[in-house]
């Protein structure tokens, strides 16, 4: 929480670098997309696989599109997309500070009078948090089509009636709160990874172990905030 603080203070005194931010923003979303994209497809192509028969049989099959956009949009997009990142990029971060740390290359930038964790935490945080739903957006079409084609080829159900009840169960509050979930599953995981790697001590063996430590718990603490958001929004 106190890095996090740190950070703010850092972003609204006007220090961050727009330059470091879009360099964050490639580095975390953008070199993570086909890796989330091809989760995204394969994820829709098994509902659709495991809903189309029995729908089929109870003659409910007008409702796959609708069943596989709902359960993208509310939750294995924003989910899978931010497990994706968190294991490719939010391990990268931590690994990236761990080795700055462990060099004593965090001391030489205390030494110029510049805070640490503002300037290694901050572009991180804010690159996260805007470019993680632009993934998990794609993401969801992506899953959408990907479970259209296999409904199409397994059962040959027609796309106009898969993407009519798609575009029929759709609703705004499940895109909004989807990219609400990004949005904190990215920052996050930029901010856990970048703790954990800033507190390493020590050699490779520590940074190896640091790395793995964010990774589990970037992972523990994007499921709880999944959890609760649900609670706000779905039962609430």
């Amino acid at each position: 929480m106190q890095n996090l603080f740190e950070c703010l203070k850092y972003l609204f005194g006007g220090n961050v670098k727009f330059r470091s931010i879009i360099s964050q923003a490639a580095s975390i979303s953008y070199d993570s997309l086909p890796i989330s994209l091809i989760i995204a497809f394969i994820s829709a192509a098994v509902i659709a696989i495991q809903v189309s028969k029995e729908f089929l049989m109870t003659g409910a099959e007008a409702y796959i599109g609708g069943t596989i956009a709902v359960v993208m949009i509310r939750e294995i997009a924003p989910g899978f997309v931010a497990l994706a990142i968190g294991a490719r990029a939010g391990t990268a971060i931590s690994a990236e500070i761990a080795n700055m740390q462990v060099t004593s290359q965090v001391d030489a930038i205390k030494t110029l009078k510049i805070n640490p964790v503002g300037y290694y935490f901050t572009p991180r945080i804010i690159a996260s948090a805007i470019t993680v739903p632009m993934v998990v957006l794609i993401a969801e079409f992506v899953g959408i089509a990907g479970g259209m084609f296999v409904a199409w080829g397994t059962i040959n159900l027609n796309p106009a009636r898969y993407t009519a009840s798609a575009w029929a169960w759709m609703a705004t509050k499940d895109i909004y709160i989807s990219l609400l979930k990004a949005s904190i599953f990215g920052a996050l995981i930029a901010l856990v990874c970048a703790t954990k790697g800033y507190e390493t001590r020590g050699g490779a063996k520590e940074v190896g172990a640091s790395t793995t430590q964010a990774a589990i718990l970037s992972t523990i603490f994007m499921l709880v905030a999944d959890f609760l958001i649900n609670l706000v929004f779905y039962i609430t």
